[in-house]
C-alpha cells in the first residue's frame, strides 16, 4: 500500500473551540506520517500566507500521498481502508476528488463540492497549492487540478463547519478574514467588512442561505466516531446545537431537494 501524509493548520484551537484532538485521531487513523501547521499564524496577515504555509507542509511531508485537510474534515472510520485502496488504485493520477458533506447542525448535511483533497507527491512531486480563488488549491505546470480530470471517490469527507464556536468566536474569527482577504485583493468580497459585527452579519446572511439546501437527513449515530461525543454534548450557544436558531425556522424548497439529490447521484 502507499504511505499517506495528512497535514493540517490550527492556531488557538482550543480558544477558537476547533475539534483538533478529533481530527487528529482520524487523521493518525488514516495517515503514516501527520503533519500540524499554523501555531505561529500571526493575528493579522495575508491571504496568500495560507498557500505558503500549505505548500512548506506538503513539501515536507513524507507520504507518497498528502491530503490536505482543514481541522474540521474528517472520515468515517469505516471508509479508511476503501480510501487505502483508492489510492493503490489510482497510483498514476495527480489527484483523487472527495465530496464534501457539509454539516451546521448534526441533523442535516449539503454535499457542499467535491474537493482534490489527496495529492500525488511520489508521481508529481511538483503540484503547487496556489490556485484557485483561495490562491490555496492545487496546481500542476500553472494549471488548476480540476475535479473533473481526476478520479471522483464516492467517499465522503465529512465537515463540520463552526460546529462548536460561539457566536462571539465566530464573529472575531471571520474579521481577521476579512481583513486578510482586503490585504490581498483589496475588497472585501462577501466577506462583509472589518469588524467582527460586519463579518458576522456577512457570514450568517451566507448561512441562511446555505442551510436551505441541507437536505439531507443525518443520524446522529453514522457520524464519524471521532466526533459522535462532541455532537451529542452540543451547548445551546454553540452554531451546531441549531445553527443560532435557523433549525427551528428554515423552510427548504422542493427544487432544493431536487438538486441535491441531482448533484448527490447523478452527477
Amino acid at each position: 500500500m502507499p504511505t499517506i501524509s495528512v497535514f493540517t493548520s490550527m492556531t488557538n484551537p482550543d480558544e477558537r473551540k476547533d475539534p483538533w484532538r478529533q481530527a487528529l485521531s482520524c487523521y493518525e487513523d488514516l495517515a503514516d506520517d501527520v503533519i500540524t501547521i499554523g501555531q505561529d499564524f500571526p493575528d493579522e496577515f495575508k491571504w496568500d500566507y495560507f498557500g505558503e504555509i500549505f505548500q512548506d507542509a506538503f513539501n515536507h511531508a513524507k507520504g507518497d500521498w498528502v491530503f490536505r485537510m482543514d481541522v474540521d474534515y474528517f472520515f468515517h472510520e469505516k471508509d479508511i481502508p476503501n480510501i487505502k485502496r483508492l489510492l493503490k488504485k489510482y497510483s498514476t493520477s495527480p489527484a483523487i476528488a472527495f465530496p464534501q458533506y457539509q454539516f451546521f447542525t448534526p441533523d442535516r448535511y449539503q454535499l457542499k463540492t467535491k474537493i482534490c483533497l489527496a495529492l500525488n507527491k511520489k508521481k508529481f512531486p511538483e503540484i503547487k497549492l496556489n490556485g484557485g480563488g483561495d490562491l490555496v488549491l492545487p496546481t500542476l505546470d500553472n494549471k488548476l487540478i480540476e475535479v473533473s480530470d481526476v478520479p471522483n471517490s464516492r467517499i465522503p469527507i465529512y465537515q463540520y463547519d463552526s460546529t462548536f464556536r460561539t457566536k462571539k468566536i465566530i464573529a472575531e474569527d471571520r474579521a481577521r478574514f476579512a481583513r486578510a482577504w482586503y490585504r490581498q485583493f483589496g475588497n472585501y468580497g462577501n466577506r462583509g467588512g472589518e469588524t467582527p459585527e460586519l463579518a458576522f452579519e456577512a457570514w450568517f446572511s451566507m448561512i441562511k442561505e446555505r442551510y436551505t439546501k441541507h437536505t439531507f437527513k443525518f443520524k446522529m449515530k453514522n457520524h464519524p466516531k471521532y466526533i459522535c461525543d462532541d455532537l451529542y454534548n452540543l451547548k445551546q450557544e454553540e452554531f451546531g446545537y441549531s445553527a443560532f436558531g435557523l433549525s427551528e425556522i428554515t423552510k427548504r424548497p422542493i427544487i432544493n431537494y431536487l438538486k441535491g439529490y441531482k448533484d448527490k447521484y447523478l452527477s
